[in-house]
């Protein structure tokens, strides 16, 4: 089981789904580490070095397989009461996989735009594993608009696909500012003899501006 970006599943359907795919061996594994992570003391309690919990987040590959080690580290981060601090401090110390975990988990446990510096900091990476993963919900619901195209061509750069893009027809809609730069990118690619890639064209015509209840279109589009 694979947990997506473009899409923000309940939480309790992540379990289920966890539950139904592992074993008796993973599965007893888990229900250790969520009750080490229950019991961890609530956030901003004196720090007594590495939790237990921690230990089962960085482990979760091993012992669930690659396939499911998303999720478990989802169900971990919640159950832990994970807050902007701690997802920041596992996300600046883990592999690759394990901030790609603590990005997905951001929409989940984050509710203002306090994490935005992990999203911005995936953006500039050329791992499309976190380029992937922090254009999911939360970034859609929390960049500000240009720094949300430069993510939309970051994904047309590394070759992510744009349905990775949450709420892409929503926020692209009307954008003439993403448009002409889609242009220039396509522009750019083409000059250098370089092919433009389909997802482009597809983006592009998203940002056609939303018709009028007349049946014309609004010639004015977003602002920036």
């Amino acid at each position: 089981m694979t947990y997506g970006t473009g899409s923000l599943p309940a939480l309790g359907t992540v379990r289920a789904r966890l539950d139904a795919a592992l074993d008796a061996t993973a599965h007893a594994w888990l229900h250790a580490a969520l009750a080490d992570a229950a019991a961890r003391p609530a956030p901003g309690a004196p720090e007594h070095g590495v939790e237990p919990w921690e230990l089962r987040f960085a482990e979760a590959a091993r012992r669930t397989g690659d396939e499911h080690a998303d999720a478990a580290r989802l169900l971990l981060l919640h159950a832990a009461r994970a807050d902007t601090a701690t997802l920041t401090a596992l996300y600046t110390q883990g592999t690759a996989a394990e901030r790609r975990a603590v990005l997905l988990a951001l929409p989940h446990l984050v509710e203002g735009p306090g994490a935005l510096p992990l999203i911005e900091d995936a953006l500039r990476a050329n791992d499309t594993r976190l380029v992937e993963a922090a254009v999911g919900p939360y970034a859609a619901a929390h960049l500000p608009a240009h720094a949300w195209r430069h993510a939309v061509l970051k994904c047309l750069f590394t070759g992510v696909p744009v349905d990775a893009l949450a709420r892409l027809t929503e926020r692209a809609l009307g954008d003439g500012e993403l448009a002409r730069m889609l242009g220039d990118f396509a522009d750019e690619r083409t000059a250098a003899g370089r092919p433009v890639p389909d997802d482009l064209h597809r983006v592009l015509a998203l940002t056609a501006p939303e018709p009028l209840k007349d049946g014309r279109a609004d010639p004015h589009g977003k602002e920036s």
